[in-house]
């Protein structure tokens, strides 16, 4: 005689894995758009590119985690009956289908999704800054005009290590802001594979700048998705703290 199965035998376990589903749903959501409300009021523009920059891939993959638990949830909320074989079956399925999904939503973040970040950052670096002084926009200075605002360890930096400063001037009143930018740490696109992760992993001078001419500062990229290797020599301007920095390291 075929055994019926009672409809109403895993209808608690239905039902609070459906309930920690729903659960979780709302907890990725919250995570996410706690984070773009608390984006959202930060006025200033370095202030908000600093936290992006930081923060935003972090934050997605933290939620994409807690909604992938809730799928999880949910797919095992329709339980009929649970033997060794179900219970095996179930959670291999479970672990497959998490580790899928994850794994597709952790690559477009890495390596898609800063595409989408950088165009945002980029708007950000280069929207002009209001003076406190007059309320008006601000000049950013070309990279002639800003050495003039920086001192020679701000320089070294620049040619030495790739720390990028913006200056910006009120023109009026003479008012300067000046805004660090941690240019190096920034993946480029990989001429070889396209995706947004190529970078700069060493720097050696070739060649020591000065004071009648430049040197010259060799760029070791690498992609850190296909392997890609590259350098490329950039000029380096003569400072005399670059020069001091240069004799204590030999």
């Amino acid at each position: 005689m075929e055994e019926v199965v009672d409809p109403n035998k895993y209808a608690s376990w239905n039902s609070l894995a459906l309930n920690l589903a729903y659960i979780c749903w709302g907890l990725g959501i919250l995570v996410a758009l706690g984070y773009f409300i608390r984006l959202s009021l930060i006025g200033d523009n370095k202030d908000k590119y600093d936290f992006i920059n930081k923060h935003e891939i972090k934050f997605l993959w933290i939620a994409s985690i807690i909604l992938i638990l809730g799928g999880c949830f949910f797919f095992n909320a329709n339980v009929t009956e649970l033997t060794p074989v179900w219970i095996f079956v179930r959670v291999f399925m479970t672990v497959a289908f998490g580790m899928l999904v994850g794994l597709v939503i952790q690559n477009l973040l890495n390596f898609y999704y800063p595409f989408f970040i950088e165009k945002r950052l980029k708007v950000l670096r280069y929207k002009p800054r209001v003076s406190p002084k007059t309320g008006k926009a601000m000049k950013l200075l070309s990279e002639e005009e800003e050495d003039a605002y920086m001192d020679e360890g701000m320089i070294a930096e620049e040619n030495v290590f790739s720390v990028d400063y913006d200056v910006w001037k009120d023109e009026e009143t003479g008012y300067i802001k000046i805004e660090k930018y941690a240019g190096h740490l920034h993946a480029l696109q990989c001429p070889e594979c396209n995706y947004q992760t190529f970078k700069v992993v060493r720097e050696e001078v070739i060649t020591q700048p000065s004071p009648s001419s430049e040197g010259e500062l060799m760029k070791h990229y690498q992609c850190g998705y296909c392997g890609y290797k590259a350098k490329k020599a950039v000029a380096l301007k003569y400072t005399s703290k670059l020069q001091e920095s240069a004799a204590a390291a030999s």
